[in-house]
């Protein structure tokens, strides 16, 4: 008896698979977001536009704060993401600093989101009210962890000269926020949404709910936005194979390589043209990626109804078998539910 007992105890695959999905699914969500962040921004320069805009009020606001001239705005690699900063206590007067991809915020943007996104029991509206939010937030903290870089790289070679090293506190400062700095703040801002919701209400009437496994199948109903999607999408795919069909910086860029790797040389001119054929290649990709991307999900859909119209289906058909042989106590269950 106790052997028959424990094998219906048991959970069966299917319930492995739902508590697994329930319960690792936002860490392999951020897996697949940083992946496809890293691939994203594999060329140089991926988020310029931010990146530009960044980089100009990091400039005026440092040269607000510290005095007119703190900081000479200039470009990098043909964008004006570079911040010059100026001080005679610097080795040769000025500290050269650029705002990179990395440094823009977009990561930890998509970071926040990801865990916003994959709470559950949260309506779409205030997931993306919170997730406009959290995100202003980021880009406001990431300008000021930018602007507190000035201050820093002043105290330590005024109380400390060291020649070109004399900015190692500036650089750490940098090294820790990168790397620790901004997760810790992310998930205590997570963490502070999260209680502020109701969040472990939410997530407890999840768990009670008896939801259908997650379905994937094609499409069935079509609106406007869906086609706006594809049309993008298609256009990115476009726009990736002319650049690889025609391109003269892309196919210049192949000679080269080519070229370097037939004669076995190795010299600075090889490595340069090497780096372009890699933001290159890494540009094309990227386009393609998020092509592909978006005709998958405009064309998927994601979805847990048919479960949900058999509960409909089962609890219309008891309610009318109540109905008919105990209204009284199918009243009363209903004023429970209320």
């Amino acid at each position: 008896m106790e052997s028959k007992k424990s094998h219906a105890d048991d959970l069966s695959l299917r319930e492995v698979g739902d508590l697994a999905w329930r319960y690792l699914r936002i860490p392999a969500a951020l897996l697949v977001i940083e992946a496809l962040y890293w691939f994203i921004t594999i060329p140089s320069d991926t988020l310029a536009p931010i990146q530009v805009t960044e980089a100009w009020i990091w400039h005026n606001l440092t040269d607000l704060l510290y005095g007119e001239g703190a900081t000479t705005f200039t470009t990098h690699n043909g964008w004006w993401t570079r911040v010059d900063l100026n001080n005679y206590n610097f080795p040769g007067g000025s500290i050269g600093l650029y705002v990179s991809d990395e440094c823009a915020g977009i990561h930890e943007m998509l970071f926040i989101s990801t865990l916003i996104f994959m709470t559950d029991n949260v309506g779409w509206k205030l997931k993306m009210r919170s997730i406009a939010v959290m995100c202003g937030v980021v880009y406001v903290l990431n300008i000021a962890r930018l602007v507190v870089l000035y201050p820093l790289a002043v105290s330590s070679c005024a109380n400390n000269p060291r020649g070109f090293s004399c900015a190692a506190d500036m650089w750490q400062f940098h090294t820790f926020v990168y790397q620790w700095g901004f997760l810790f703040v992310l998930v205590l801002m997570w963490l502070a949404w999260f209680m502020w919701i109701g969040g472990p209400k939410r997530v407890a009437a999840a768990s009670k709910a008896d939801k259908a496994p997650l379905r994937i199948k094609l499409r069935q109903r079509w609106e406007s936005h869906h086609w706006v999607i594809v049309i993008i999408a298609f256009l990115l795919i476009a726009i990736a194979a002319e650049t690889a069909l025609t391109d003269d910086a892309f196919n210049a860029a192949q000679q080269a390589q080519n070229n370097c790797t037939a004669l076995e040389e190795y010299s600075p001119n090889c490595a340069g043209a090497e780096e372009t054929w890699n933001d290159e290649v890494g540009y094309v990709w990227s386009l393609a990626t998020l092509g592909l991307l978006g005709i998958g999900g405009a064309g998927l859909e994601f979805t847990r109804t048919e479960k949900v119209a058999a509960d409909n289906d089962s609890s219309s058909d008891d309610s009318g078998k109540k109905s008919s042989t105990e209204p009284d106590t199918a009243e009363s269950d209903r004023r429970e539910e209320e």
